[in-house]
């Protein structure tokens, strides 16, 4: 029989898997809330399942449950949820919204789930010190930016494009909680990004712009979004080192 404490750490580990699952069931949420037509419900839906994707990690870290479960690889998990969160609701809110150009609706939609497998199949996705390579398939993002900031079908359309050939091209992208240079200030504004996120999403697009209705929550937020990219293309041409 196994002893005391490590039952208790099976159990835990469990707990975690169990917890990492739930993001798929959010995604699910997120999901019936397209369909329903409730734009807002759904990016609160894929906000909590980048929450939980965001902190399981560290979960699994801690409880050990690669030692724990062997039997469950917690890595093809965490990518079958996040290829549907990430990449497949998304693909659906672009072509049930119309974010794009009529007529578009459906192959950009499909292209982004079909591009998109590279990613999750790229043996070389991250670096040493956990960079991304090339645009990781956070399409949930790009569609908030879109929300937010309210562009054009046309505009849309030409970032889709954009994100779409970045996949293939080695620019580097910040893991905003796993790369450590930085990430006394990393962590902080990632935390300010996600809270003034939040209070732009629930602003209706029908009835008001984000900048106009909050400017200070949002120009808080741009100036999250600046520090992101400025690190991610500060590492793309900067030799890799263990950060």
């Amino acid at each position: 029989m196994r002893p005391e404490h490590e039952k208790k750490e099976v159990v835990a580990a469990w707990a975690v898997h169990a917890f990492t699952a739930s993001g798929i069931v959010l995604g699910f949420l997120a999901l019936i809330a397209i369909l329903e037509g409730d734009r807002i419900a759904a990016f609160m839906w894929l906000g909590l399942a980048l929450f939980v994707d965001g902190i399981d990690g560290t979960l699994a870290r801690f409880v050990k449950v690669k030692e724990m479960t062997p039997e469950v690889d917690g890595g093809t998990l965490d990518n079958v949820i996040d290829y549907f969160t990430y990449v497949a609701v998304p693909a659906m809110m672009i072509y049930w919204f119309g974010i794009v150009p009529q007529g578009w609706e459906l192959p950009v939609s499909a292209g982004i789930m079909a591009i998109s497998l590279y990613t999750f199949a790229n043996t070389g996705v991250k670096t040493d010190d956990y960079f991304f390579v090339g645009f990781p398939a956070l399409w949930n993002l790009v569609v908030l930016y879109f929300h937010v900031l309210q562009t054009s079908p046309w505009t849309n359309l030409v970032v889709i494009i954009i994100c779409a050939v970045l996949t293939f091209v080695p620019i580097k992208f910040v893991h905003p909680l796993r790369v450590k240079k930085l990430r006394a200030i990393t962590i902080p504004l990632t935390v300010l990004w996600a809270a003034t996120s939040l209070r732009l999403v629930l602003i209706h697009p029908e009835f008001a712009k984000a900048e106009e209705a909050s400017p200070f929550i949002f120009w808080l937020w741009v100036a999250a979004s600046i520090y992101f990219a400025i690190i991610s293309l500060w590492r793309s041409f900067t030799p890799e080192t263990q950060t």
